[in-house]
């Protein structure tokens, strides 16, 4: 087994407080944009099975098939969870750093 080879790199960046705190920001909302994004498309899933969604056929999912979109559905939506916690928690510390 090869040791990897890694370039040596030296970028120069420069930013100040005001920057940071901007990108730290901007990052947050689009983490929360992407989990808004996530959770529509939950929604529209159930939609679809349930035939509600314009466009989609008309529903012929089983009672099993609702319960394991449920689930799936519900799982997804756990993550999102511990995700907005994670981004909370970021949010108050930019919050700190600001005050």
């Amino acid at each position: 087994m090869s040791q990897a080879n890694i370039p040596n790199i030296t970028p120069e960046i420069s930013i100040d407080r005001d920057d940071v705190i901007n990108l730290l920001l901007a990052s947050i909302a689009l983490e929360e944009i992407g989990l808004a994004h996530i959770i529509n498309a939950e929604a529209e899933k159930i939609q679809y099975v349930l035939g509600t969604l314009p466009g989609s056929p008309s529903p012929s999912a089983t009672m099993a098939d609702l319960i394991q979109i449920n689930n799936n559905v519900q799982s997804t939506l756990e993550t999102v969870i511990k995700k907005e916690l994670l981004l909370g928690t970021k949010l108050n510390d930019v919050i700190r750093i600001i005050e």
